[in-house]
């Protein structure tokens, strides 16, 4: 039969598994290249477990030509692999450069906050005073207000006798 003007893709017809074929766990569609690997790699990870136990703490993985070629170099730091049972709890860490000035900023700010509340640094002094004359200014007012309500009811009063 005639393909018409467009042709089919490459990768065929799609072939849809029967319920019988899901139910027996069988299927006719074909296995994907990564499943295959998979399966592949669990059998040999299988096989290679049992001689990597007995291998392991000697030997670490290779990566690129590090296998191949032997290398003496004396500053090479080899990664070492703690176990949880063996990390000394105890045992304090140093802090990087940034880390450290990182707290020494929040001790200062918190130390200076602190001062701030007591109204010992300048900034708080000037903020006091600065207050203490607003206060003073607002109770002036209010004494100016009442001497000058004071007046007016007494100029109601005269005004009427």
């Amino acid at each position: 039969m005639g393909r018409g003007k467009f042709k089919s893709k490459p990768t065929g017809r799609r072939q849809f598994s029967t319920p019988e074929d899901l139910a027996a766990g069988t299927s006719n569609r074909p296995r994907t290249f990564r499943q295959k690997e998979d399966e592949h790699e669990k059998e040999v990870e299988s096989e290679e477990v049992s001689e990597e136990e007995s291998e392991e703490e000697t030997e670490q993985k290779s990566k690129g030509t590090q296998g191949i070629i032997e290398i003496e170099n004396p500053n090479l730091v080899k990664p070492k692999s703690l176990k949880a049972r063996d990390v000394d709890t105890g045992k304090t860490t140093e802090l990087s450069r940034r880390e450290r000035e990182e707290l020494e900023k929040q001790r200062a700010h918190e130390r200076y906050m602190r001062l701030q509340e007591q109204g010992k640094t300048e900034q708080a002094k000037k903020d006091l005073e600065r207050l203490a004359l607003i206060r003073q200014q607002r109770a002036e007012a209010a004494k100016k207000r009442e001497e000058e309500k004071a007046a007016k009811e007494q100029k109601k009063l005269e005004a009427r006798k």
